[in-house]
């Protein structure tokens, strides 16, 4: 199986995945750990996968989205940004109604 086979399959059969740098209990690095916060802030179940662990999926995750950058956050096979836009999204309340709209179950939570 190729890189881009296995990335898709995992893009395609979680739905929500997301490539990082570390795991969701030990983040790497901030960005990484930023967007593990909000995910589990929001109490979203989602699939953790360590870019480090491998340089193929490292690069082949940047090919696959053609975005530069990790982490990289996917909903029911979409690509949904990286820590940035994630973030932005959170605050805005925009990450929550679409997790929502796509069934994606999650707390419901005020926001500051």
């Amino acid at each position: 199986m190729s890189i881009k086979e296995f990335i898709d399959r995992e893009v395609k059969s979680n739905d929500v995945v997301l490539f990082m740098k570390g795991t969701p209990q030990s983040p790497m690095c901030g960005f990484s750990g930023q967007v593990v916060q909000i995910l589990d802030y929001l109490g979203v179940p989602y699939k953790g996968l360590n870019v480090l662990e491998s340089d193929d999926l490292r690069q082949g995750i940047k090919d696959y989205s053609n975005w530069p950058t990790v982490p990289q956050l996917y909903v029911k096979g979409e690509f949904v940004g990286g820590c940035d836009i994630i973030r932005e999204m959170f605050q805005a309340g925009e990450l929550q109604g679409m997790l929502k709209e796509k069934g994606i179950p999650s707390r419901e939570r005020a926001q500051a």
